[in-house]
């Protein structure tokens, strides 16, 4: 199939940009990879695209006040080369070789993925690990979300019809910092039956600051609260089973709710392992 007609215009600031937004079924389009596949089904069919890839600016990394500020026009495909990343956010540098393949990663973008939401997809997991915020431009003028106020529902996000994602930023890690992930997907490259990102820091023996975020198992990335304060008392056989308070996955055409939740417990296994690793 074909896109149904529309318009198509070129923002030349972050404030064009909201400006544009003002059209009535106006869309942004930054890496494409989900917008363009849902306009070919005539799945979306907005009235006008907004490109914001010639934006000067959106598409740096930088480190800030103990914090990684990621813009949001930069590839999948430059974070996953970026040493600064691998350094700063070693969660989202493990999970970015997860994310569909190289053609995608070469165009897609960190902020598309974050803005888009899908509850399958890693990146939106990251950012809910690590307890980041992203960074939105609009028409009352620039505002910060805490990733746990961001993710509202099933593609639904705290940005509103004329917001623009402007950046993502993450606390950079410390020697202290300990991270895992893992998914399992029929495939490489598809998107994940489960997924698992998680943050905690280092105690002792123990953990504190314990964060799972799990994808694939509801409407939005899950915190499993009841896991975390498990796990941070160093008990993995009680977090996995804690997962039964934590998680109610839907069936879906990946598997049964019920095979979701064992799969989950699973991936708590390898991620706890992970997390009890010390950095290079």
């Amino acid at each position: 199939m074909k896109p149904a007609p529309f318009d198509y215009a070129r923002a030349r600031s972050v404030e064009h940009a909201v400006e544009l937004l003002g059209r009535e079924g106006a869309r942004v389009l930054a890496g494409g990879q989900s917008l363009i596949a849902t306009l070919n089904m005539r799945l979306s069919s907005p009235s006008l695209l907004v490109d914001i890839n010639d934006i000067a600016g959106l598409d740096r990394i930088a480190r800030r006040n103990g914090h990684i500020e990621i813009g949001a026009l930069v590839r999948h495909a430059i974070a996953e080369r970026s040493s600064e990343i691998a350094q700063a956010a070693p969660l989202v540098a493990r999970a970015l070789p997860h994310i569909g393949h190289p053609a995608i990663r070469n165009r897609g973008t960190i902020g598309g993925s974050i803005a888009f939401a899908d509850p399958a997809a890693e990146l939106p997991a990251c950012l809910l690990a690590l307890g980041g915020e992203v960074e939105i431009a609009g028409p009352a003028g620039p505002r910060t979300v805490k990733a746990d106020d961001f993710f509202h529902g099933l593609f639904d996000t705290a940005l509103g019809p004329r917001d623009v994602l402007t950046t993502i930023r993450l606390p950079a890690a410390t020697r202290e910092a300990r991270v895992g992930f893992a998914e399992l997907a029929r495939r490489h490259g598809d998107y994940a039956m489960v997924g698992l990102a998680a943050a905690a820091r280092a105690n002792g023996k123990n953990f504190a600051d314990v964060r799972l975020a799990f994808f694939g198992v509801g409407a939005t990335p899950v915190r499993a609260r009841n896991a975390e304060a498990a796990l941070a008392a160093g008990d993995v056989d009680a977090a996995v089973k804690a997962l039964a308070r934590d998680l109610d996955p839907p069936d879906d055409v990946q598997a049964e709710g019920r095979v979701k939740r064992h799969l989950a417990g699973v991936l708590l296994r390898r991620v706890a392992r992970q997390l009890s690793e010390a950095p290079p």
